[in-house]
């Protein structure tokens, strides 16, 4: 029996139900600033300390956050499905490894990892970074958070579109559809002749590609979904 390639790719809204705001939600962390100020390489080199002290309030909330039902669903799907299964998510957050989900590829970067603007060497962040924090490979005071900014090139692209090129089953789940290259995703798997799923609260920009759509919370629609594939 062949088992099916899977690539699932998450974004905000699967972590929205523990908590964790996405641009939209007013009142949230997004809400407070310009992304130009605190997501772009040009506003770090206007103003680092806001920059650090905005991904400090993300690093402190995303460490009391606990990963939802929608989590725990894809991380038994992972150690169930007897097939190749890639797990991607723009999230920087670590909720996928807190429900249990191993070598998830994170495309925009983590929370929870530093990084040195001079010799590009990643470790293990402080829960508060300090601008001018020391790499401990090269010595210069060049720490930044280690997250992918507008206008920087997603980590891990070859591997994902490689895994995209030979997916049986694109699912995308709480993504809004219009922040790429991912937003893309669906156009590539449907040329290799993947099903395409989205599993999102409300529909994405990119819905009308999608040959399977789920509309709901997903802490609902994903273990739903995970069933019937492990079923199968």
């Amino acid at each position: 029996m062949v088992h099916p390639s899977i690539l699932i790719l998450t974004g905000a809204g699967i972590s929205a139900e523990s908590g964790l705001g996405t641009f939209r939600d007013e009142g949230g962390l997004w809400a407070q600033h310009r992304i130009e100020d605190v997501a772009t390489p040009e506003g770090f080199a206007r103003n680092p300390q806001l920059v650090v002290n905005f991904y400090n309030a993300r690093r402190a909330q995303a460490a009391e956050a606990a990963p939802n039902a929608a989590h725990a669903a894809l991380a038994r799907l992972q150690a169930e499905h007897p097939g190749d299964m890639m797990l991607v998510t723009q999230n920087v957050d670590d909720l996928h490894e807190k429900a249990g989900s191993p070598n998830v590829v994170h495309m925009h970067g983590a929370l929870n990892s530093a990084l040195c603007g001079a010799c590009d060497h990643r470790w293990s962040a402080p829960l508060q970074m300090a601008v001018g924090d020391i790499c401990p490979a090269c010595a210069q005071p060049r720490a930044r958070p280690d997250i992918v900014w507008f206008g920087e090139i997603p980590y891990h692209m070859d591997a994902i579109e490689r895994a995209l090129s030979q997916a049986d089953i694109f699912a995308a789940i709480g993504t809004s559809g219009n922040v790429y290259p991912a937003a893309g995703f669906v156009q590539l798997a449907a040329h290799v002749g993947a099903l395409t799923v989205e599993m999102n609260l409300d529909p994405s920009e990119t819905v009308a590609l999608f040959e399977d759509t789920r509309p709901g919370k997903a802490s609902e629609t994903v273990p739903a979904w995970v069933d019937s594939i492990l079923a199968n």
